[in-house]
């Protein structure tokens, strides 16, 4: 009898382990991305509690272009390798445009319709410029794989948009986007507003960059020393070109944050001693007007600073920073198209977590949207017009900077508590450790949008979906013969 039983548990275990070997087996097999795959084919499908609608479609992404009369304003950027020497005399063997990084820095004017051609040297991963920020059409936005196909060595591809929007934005490559960024494909666009800036007015864009582990201001890893007359007014747009968040101190004077991701704040107060915490890929515009001693703009755990003087040599002043920077506390409320109470068409939920499986045949913890590892994360699906509601809860202990391409996003709550400021308005929100967010957005650029993490490392480990519009499908590939990788 006992012999009986023991070969009968035997058995059990044997088929228990055959049974979880073939679990295992077939969630690995699962996870296997084919060698080229369209970014419409895998997802769990979500309608975020409104009315089922086709995913896909016959309006291709490849129409949904920009303007095609005659541009206000052209540019030429040319991808390439090439070296660049920061201020300290640190040569980085970087990605370039025109054989700068960050690249040459752009400016137009609000409703400028806007052609920039890229030309690819000698990317051997070929490159796309995504416009960080700015609410272009679909066809337009950069991502290789989704809107576009990577531009290898010796081709070129035309960018056509509107610049609708006046603010601080930025481009960069959407393609191998981790290496490609950290090693120097990106520039500042700046959209100056309709109404001039005061007469006189020193408006400078800073982006903040990691060269291999030294971080910079622009190029500039030291002191950048400039003369500035008392009285002068200073606006300066600092960029977050990283995917982790950065600390900047500004003093002694006092100062405004005057906009955030190119969204004018409404009746910004002065701050002093506050530090402030910008997200990866985030912006904030700054203003003051120039004291007789000198002021500074220090970018905190670098030796990379603004030192403004009126005659041009002073040392950067001792800055103090107690506080941080409170977006959602700071100005005063004004009238929006809609709020918290209003009615949503769409409302999802965005769980952040870490899931042990397989990704692509790699077993591991792996970052995980509503449960889901990549490419078996939600996809939301709108409707063109719909009023839409995202709640985000980081259940992981990183930082995510979140970035939802071709809308800019109200934020109306964080961690239960109303915003009571200024409208906040962002493409790219930092979501902390524990932390969750509700945010809403009106659904009014049709098209396959990225909503990923801007934290680029954990974009290209899969924290990437999308938002499509019903009836849009893309007729582009990842992989393949086209070698597309957005990530």
């Amino acid at each position: 009898m006992r012999s009986f039983v023991q070969r009968a548990l035997v058995g059990l275990g044997m088929v228990a382990a055959g049974v979880g070997v073939g679990f295992v087996g077939r969630a690995w097999h699962a996870s296997m991305l084919p060698g080229t795959y369209n970014a419409m084919d895998f997802g769990r499908i979500e309608f975020g509690g409104g009315p089922p609608v086709p995913h896909s479609g016959s309006l291709s992404v490849a129409k949904l272009l920009g303007p095609r009369e005659a541009p206000d304003a052209r540019f030429r950027l040319v991808a390439r390798q090439a070296d660049v020497r920061l201020a300290s005399g640190h040569v980085v063997h970087a990605l370039t445009f025109d054989g700068r990084s960050p690249g040459p820095e752009l400016r137009v004017h609000q409703g400028d319709l806007v052609e920039v051609v890229l030309e690819n040297d000698d990317v051997d991963g070929g490159v796309t410029i995504h416009w960080h920020g700015v609410d272009v059409p679909n066809a337009e936005d950069g991502v290789a794989g989704v809107t576009q196909d990577a531009v290898r060595p010796g081709e070129r591809y035309t960018y056509r948009f509107r610049a609708t929007r006046a603010g601080t934005y930025w481009y960069h490559s959407h393609q191998i986007s981790d290496s490609e960024v950290r090693r120097g494909l990106f520039g500042a666009f700046v959209v100056l507003p309709r109404e001039p800036l005061p007469p006189g007015t020193l408006d400078l864009i800073v982006v903040a960059h990691d060269f291999g582990g030294t971080l910079t201001l622009g190029s500039s890893d030291r002191v950048e020393r400039r003369a500035v007359g008392p009285g002068t007014p200073v606006r300066l747009r600092l960029v977050n070109s990283l995917g982790r968040p950065l600390t900047f101190r500004v003093g002694p004077t006092p100062y405004r944050v005057l906009a955030i991701d190119g969204v004018d704040l409404n009746a910004p107060s002065p701050l002093r001693g506050t530090k402030l915490v910008l997200a990866g890929g985030g912006r904030y515009d700054i203003g003051f007007t120039m004291p007789a001693q000198p002021a500074a703009l220090e970018l905190a755990g670098s030796d990379a600073s603004l030192a403004l003087s009126p005659d041009g040599h002073a040392d950067p002043p001792p800055l103090e920073a107690e506080t941080e920077f409170d977006p959602a506390r700071y100005g005063r409320p004004a009238p929006t198209p809609f709020g918290p109470t209003a009615r949503f068409d769409r409302t999802f939920t965005m769980p952040i977590g870490k899931k042990l499986g397989f990704m692509d045949g790699h077993v591991g913890f792996h970052w995980s949207l509503n449960g889901r590892v990549y490419p078996h994360v939600p996809m939301f699906v709108v409707e063109r017009g719909d009023l839409v509601k995202v709640e985000i809860a980081n259940k992981t202990s990183s930082v995510h900077p979140m970035h939802l391409h071709g809308h800019h996003a109200l934020v109306l709550s964080r961690d239960g508590k109303p915003t009571t400021g200024s409208p906040w308005w962002v493409d790219t929100l930092d979501v902390d450790p524990g932390q969750r967010v509700e945010i809403a957005f009106r659904a009014d650029n049709p098209g396959i949008w990225m909503d990923h993490c801007h934290n680029l490392r954990h974009a290209a480990a899969g924290l990437t979906m999308h938002v499509a519009y019903a009836g849009v499908s893309t007729p582009f590939a990842l992989g393949g013969r086209s070698r597309n990788r957005p990530e």
